[in-house]
């Protein structure tokens, strides 16, 4: 027998009647329910930051399902920890309070973003959706949302406009402007987030973009928990188990990080009391977290899927990819990170792999291929270019590069297809037919490093030798 989440004895203690909105969030998906909206739970599960509430926003057309599972629910839902013993941790989080979706809601969404009461606009909205060119860090005002908003800055459609906009109202109301939250993995991630919401107030209101820039904190964040796509057999099982119905749970590893810049003028949650660590500088723990997990992410993706492989742990718990990854970290990425105070990397490389081999995540490396496209000029490619520039190693980056782009094509060395979601097919065919730089010419990409000799001469012999030899001698090969 079911029943519903507000029912459960998980369900929150605290009144949630007492909740009032002082996030709006944008990009609701799993990771931010696992992570931002849990450390807020735990706030308010000691009687504290009941006026830090959550209000999500949906921005895309699909987001009408989150929209319908959580209104269905009192915006309850279910997060379940799973660890490696196989051990579950359920929890039942209500910090979310409310949600707007605003293609059919621009009016409440800007209501919302404009109440004095909210004093955080956060974000999740993926690391290829900051409408930033990776080559040059430009904005890219020529993006058809760009353009729409910049022409119609009133009626925006994009997060970016939509800030804009609210900042602009809250300005003309006499209200103290928010705070903008990145909490996407990306490194200096405030930064980016202040260079996109500034560039696009500049395409209509100069003015407004130069106050912006000067009177709008945009804090720095790093942010870490495994969060794979729920599945229905996670709706089945916390059916089975809680004896609950959850439109649209979520499951998550034990293991969560968020490092956070103290730069909130608007105020912010009591987030160090529940285990956020408040910084001056992020700079350190980002490149640390990019550079190491989430380059090894795309190492295990792009080798694992070329050998038939599903899932991150089946990869994790490979011999030749574990070594491979593990001395791609050792020899080219920690060389070029900064000193992380109070972090011992040894240490924090091995609970990656402790990580990564966690079977009840069931992470596939299908979701980690996904960012390749946007993950690989952030985690993988700055090191390839700070190891140039520094005369270090880049063989082990070139050979992942190569092996990313046969992957691409869609058929692993068994003969059997690959799932594909990027639209890179064209580059790997291109290089396919015979232009060795077919790949690696992208430019949006990988900019100029096709001009690098160093870089080219690497990747073209690492391609040949990697098209001879397999996947696996090849990795083999490398670590001779």
């Amino acid at each position: 027998m079911t029943t519903t989440l507000a029912a459960s004895p998980l369900a929150p203690t605290y009144d949630r009647s007492a909740l009032t909105t002082g996030i709006v969030h944008m990009g609701v998906g799993g990771f931010h329910r696992a992570h931002q909206a849990m450390y807020l739970d735990r706030l308010m599960r000691e009687g504290r930051a009941l006026d830090w509430g959550i209000c999500g926003v949906g921005l895309l057309p699909q987001d009408a399902r989150m929209r319908d599972a959580l209104t269905g629910q009192d915006f309850l839902y279910s997060l379940t920890l799973k660890h490696p013993d196989g051990h579950h941790e359920p929890a039942i989080i209500g910090s979310i309070c409310d949600y707007r979706f605003a293609p059919e809601d621009r009016a409440g969404v800007l209501e919302v973003m404009t109440a004095p009461t909210t004093r955080i606009v956060s974000l999740t909205v993926t690391e290829g959706g900051y409408n930033i060119d990776d080559a040059t860090g430009a904005f890219r005002a020529e993006a058809p949302g760009a353009a729409h908003d910049a022409a119609h800055p009133h009626e925006p459609e994009t997060s970016f406009g939509y800030i804009v906009e609210a900042l602009r109202l809250r300005r003309e109301a006499g209200v103290a402007p928010f705070t903008v939250m990145s909490c996407d993995n990306l490194p200096g991630n405030g930064r980016i987030a202040r260079t996109a919401v500034v560039a696009q107030a500049r395409l209509s209101d100069p003015e407004l973009a130069d106050w912006i820039d000067g009177n709008v904190a945009f804090p720095n964040c790093m942010v870490d928990r495994i969060t794979p796509q729920t599945t229905p057999a996670d709706v089945e099982e916390v059916r089975a188990e809680l004896g609950v119905e959850d439109a649209w749970p979520v499951v998550a590893e034990p293991f969560t990080q968020w490092v956070l810049e103290d730069d909130f003028p608007a105020g912010r949650p009591p987030y160090e009391e529940v285990g956020v660590q408040m910084v001056d500088d992020v700079v350190p723990y980002e490149l640390m977290k990019l550079r190491l997990l989430n380059a090894s992410h795309q190492g295990l993706a792009h080798w694992g899927r070329l050998l038939g492989m599903e899932f991150a742990h089946t990869a994790a718990a490979d011999a030749d990819i574990a070594a491979w990854v593990r001395a791609y970290l050792e020899r080219e990425a920690r060389p070029r990170l900064l000193p992380v105070p109070g972090i011992d990397l040894d240490e924090y490389i091995d609970t990656l792999f402790e990580r990564f081999t966690n079977e009840a995540i069931a992470d596939t490396l299908l979701r980690l291929a996904q960012f390749g496209p946007s993950g690989m000029p952030k985690f993988v490619l700055p090191t390839v270019r700070d190891n140039l520039a520094a005369g270090g190693q880049v063989r082990l980056g070139a050979a992942m590069c190569a092996a990313w782009s046969l992957g691409v094509l869609g058929t692993d060395e068994n003969g059997d297809e690959i799932p594909v979601a990027d639209d890179l097919r064209p580059f790997a065919e291109k290089q396919e037919a015979g232009d060795e730089l077919g790949f690696i010419g992208n430019r949006e990409i990988f900019g100029d490093l096709a001009d690098d000799e160093r870089f080219r001469s690497a990747y073209v012999e690492e391609l040949a030798a990697l098209k001879r030899d397999g996947a696996r001698a090849r990795m083999r090969a490398l670590l001779a």
